[in-house]
C-alpha cells in the first residue's frame, strides 16, 4: 500500500479517534468532575466507550483493508490491541497526574495522544493493512 493511501486511512483514522476522544474526555469529565468517580475508575470506562467508537469508525471508514474475515476475532484483537493502547493511557494518565501535576485534562491529552500512536501503528500493522 503506497504513501498516500496511508496518510489518508491515517487522516480518516484520526477524524474517527477525534470523536471518540470526545466522547473519553467528556465521559471522563462527567464521571469525574461530575459524579465524584475516582479519575483511576472512571478513565477504562470512558477509554471503553471511546475504543467502542473507534472500532465501529474503523471498521466502516478509516481502514480499506482487513486482514481478518472473522469479525468476532477481529473485535477480539481490536480490544485486545485497545487495552495495550489502555495500559499506557493509565501509565500516562498516573505520571501525568501525580508525577507531573498536570490538570485531569492536560494529562488525559497527553496520554490520548501516546495511546492514539500505539494503537494505529499496531491496528494498521495486525488487522487493516492489504
Amino acid at each position: 500500500m503506497g504513501g498516500e493511501a496511508v496518510s489518508a486511512e491515517m487522516f480518516r483514522y484520526l477524524a474517527v479517534s477525534v470523536a471518540a476522544l470526545t466522547l473519553d474526555f467528556c465521559s471522563l469529565f462527567v464521571l469525574s468532575e461530575v459524579l465524584g468517580t475516582h479519575y483511576l475508575i472512571a478513565n477504562p470506562m470512558t477509554f471503553a466507550l471511546g475504543a467502542l467508537m473507534a472500532y465501529a469508525g474503523s471498521v466502516h471508514w478509516a481502514f480499506r483493508h482487513r486482514k481478518i474475515s472473522n469479525r468476532r476475532l477481529e473485535l477480539v484483537l481490536f480490544i485486545g490491541i485497545g487495552i495495550g493502547g489502555l495500559a499506557v493511557n493509565v501509565g500516562i494518565l498516573w505520571l501525568g497526574i501525580e508525577v507531573a501535576a498536570l490538570s485531569l485534562l492536560f494529562a488525559n491529552a497527553a496520554a490520548a495522544m501516546a495511546s492514539f500512536a500505539i494503537n494505529f501503528i499496531i491496528r494498521k500493522m495486525v488487522l487493516f493493512s492489504a
